[in-house]
């Protein structure tokens, strides 16, 4: 067996409430950077219970040249916190895609990537 095969996708669920959403936003006067959002749960809100929730989200970058970078990862107490996260990048202009991951407690791992425009 291989990780990716372990990877689900929104083709794998009909409410889309495990699909990570990336938002691409620009950068606010003064930042210099701009800020790349990651939602669990936008349309259709996962549960946020002791028993089952998303446990932690990660965000990747594909470089112009192939290379992958992982931006970072945010983790999530049950009941008390949203899985949303927020990513300030520098230099977005130098990728071509983000990915992200998020696992959920009972349901397992699940993916979605962006082209950068």
């Amino acid at each position: 067996m291989k990780f990716g095969e372990l990877l689900k996708s929104a083709a794998a669920e009909g409410k889309e409430k495990h699909v990570p959403v990336i938002e691409i936003g620009e950068a606010r006067a003064g930042e210099g950077t701009d800020v790349v959002r990651v939602f669990i749960g936008k349309e259709v809100p996962h549960p946020n219970t002791v028993e089952h929730h998303i446990e932690w989200v990660e965000l990747y970058g594909i470089k112009k040249n192939d290379q992958v970078v992982n931006l970072g990862r945010a983790t999530f107490t049950p009941v008390y916190t949203n899985p949303n996260a927020r990513f300030q990048i520098n230099n977005v202009e130098e990728f071509k895609a983000f990915c992200a991951l998020g696992y959920c407690n009972i349901h397992g791992v699940w993916q979605d990537c962006i082209e950068v425009e």
